[in-house]
């Protein structure tokens, strides 16, 4: 039973589509007619409400933390299973037709749930890259990157994790999912890098 709670809450939890929601009552539009189609709040930005992206940039970041909390709260034997399921329902939502978004704000919320000083990495290798190449995705699937990195090449970068409930090669294990799980959903971002197609972000 409490697998199945996990599965559920953590893959419902990850799939509400907050950008589109969000669009479709501020703006009387569907997000995934505008721009790259995307759900995400880079995508939300293109709408030119500033207030509505970083409301979705918040809100997608939740539902990858809030979950993972609570399996560390009430179910410490299925805290990974939380982390996965939480950034599938995001990338692929039942309600959607299992077209979603491309998982970097749940990511970072289930990193913030997992350790500050993983999440602290992220969103700085993000904001660096971010500002010297201006490309969001380039950013997301390099900072992905240095995160597994890091926690392969230093132990002490998990310090913040709780030993007597994670395991270390559990959570290294994961955070490489994540990472090609990430170079998944940015498939098309990569190709247009590639071809030099591929639109900058203003900073």
């Amino acid at each position: 039973m409490d697998v199945l709670i996990v599965i559920l809450f953590s893959y419902l939890s990850g799939s509400i589509p907050f950008g589109l929601i969000l669009t479709k009552i501020f703006r009387d539009q569907d997000i995934r007619n505008i721009g790259s189609g995307n759900i995400g709040a880079t995508n939300v930005l293109r709408t030119g409400n500033k207030f509505l992206a970083a409301l979705t940039l918040v809100l997608d970041i939740l539902k990858g933390y809030i979950p993972v909390i609570i399996a560390q709260q009430y179910f410490p034997g299925l805290i990974q299973l939380s982390c996965v399921l939480a950034f599938l329902g995001h990338v692929f939502p039942v309600w959607l037709k299992f077209k979603g978004g491309k998982g970097v704000a749940t990511y970072l919320g289930i990193l913030l749930a997992l350790s500050i000083q993983l999440s602290l990495l992220f969103m700085f290798t993000w904001l660096a890259v971010s500002l010297i190449f201006k490309y969001s995705s380039l950013s997301s699937m390099f900072s992905s990157l240095t995160v597994f990195i890091v926690t392969l090449i230093k132990d002490t970068a998990l310090q913040s994790i709780d030993s007597n409930t994670y395991i270390e090669e559990e959570i290294k294990l994961i955070l490489f999912i994540f990472f090609i799980l990430i170079m998944f959903t940015h498939r098309k971002n990569i190709s247009n890098l590639k071809n030099k197609t591929e639109h900058k972000i203003k900073i």
